[in-house]
């Protein structure tokens, strides 16, 4: 059974995530460093995140249609996108096994994942505080996030 029961439940969780990391004062310019627009697409529930990381420009994360150009692009199911957030999942070796598929420049996409490790604690802190301890769960499974 899937994690999340439909995009929106999805765009509440992750959407949220990526809302609060932008807007976080210290986290949002990190994120910024990225220097692209990237877009995660989801199956299982089918769902679209865009989040704009320009540097000196505001950030935006679009949940559903946008009107921003993608310069990087993650296809995944959406468990996946779920346990990566948790700290579970090494992008690099689930785009090896072809879990994750990437489009776009390699060294935007591997720039993004060490920027994003501010955002597990900040996850699952969100997950514990809305009592969602069957989005826990993966952590339960395995015992600790991933480096």
């Amino acid at each position: 059974m899937a994690y999340f029961k439909d995009a929106d439940e999805l765009y509440r969780y992750l959407g949220g995530l990526l809302q609060q990391l932008d807007d976080d004062p210290e986290l949002g310019p990190r994120f910024r460093q990225a220097n692209t627009i990237v877009q995660y697409r989801t199956t299982n529930p089918q769902a679209v995140i865009t989040a704009k990381l320009m540097e000196s420009e505001p950030g935006q994360i679009d949940c559903g249609e946008t009107s921003l150009d993608p310069q990087v692009t993650l296809t995944m199911e959406a468990d996946l996108a779920h346990r990566f957030w948790l700290g579970l999942v090494k992008p690099t070796v689930a785009l090896a096994r072809g879990e994750m598929h990437a489009s776009g420049p390699v060294a935007k996409i591997l720039k993004l994942v060490p920027l994003a490790r501010p955002g597990f604690a900040r996850y699952v802190r969100q997950l514990e505080q809305e009592g969602r301890d069957d989005l826990l769960a993966p952590l339960r499974e395995r015992g600790k996030p991933a480096d």
